[in-house]
């Protein structure tokens, strides 16, 4: 069996990291907007083909300020364009810590899973040969491992 995954992740690194994180939060929380599902819903959706008009256009106010019309106000969008670009470094980075979690996530699963179906292999083998105690941890198992076998071999 080939184990990726053969150090888990130590309870003082993971203590340090939700603290950092919430520090994070602490940082970008008071300069961050929360929305609702519906909120979500219902605001202007704005790809990267749109946004480019709009940067365009953001420059435009800038070069040509005759233009800008009274009722908009120029420092709102200001604020709004040094933040519209989602600030791709600082995401890049929570979502590479993301894929370090999640990709580990899925590897040990994936790996303790495959030692369940060994385990569980083996105690049906056992099962099937009457070894003591070996039925009931397969009745307890069996539920969890659907298809796997025919009904012929199931144990009786």
């Amino acid at each position: 069996m080939n184990n990726k995954h053969n150090q888990s992740i130590p309870q003082e690194v993971l203590d340090q990291m939700r603290i950092k994180i919430e520090e994070a939060i602490g940082l970008i929380k008071p300069y961050s907007v929360v929305m609702t599902a519906d909120e979500r819903a219902s605001v202007l959706k704005v790809g990267d083909k749109k946004f480019t008009c709009v940067n365009k256009t953001f420059g435009y106010t800038k070069t040509n300020p005759e233009f800008v019309p009274s009722y908009l106000n120029i420092e709102n969008f200001d604020t709004d364009m040094k933040d519209a670009d989602g600030h791709p470094e600082i995401v890049t980075l929570i979502n590479q810590l993301f894929n370090y979690f999640d990709d580990t996530k899925l590897t040990a699963r994936s790996e303790a899973y495959s030692a369940s179906l060994y385990y569980y292999g083996n105690v049906q083998q056992a099962a099937s040969v009457n070894l003591p105690g070996a039925k009931a941890i397969y009745d307890d198992l069996k539920q969890y491992f659907p298809g796997r076998g025919s009904k012929s071999a199931e144990v009786k």
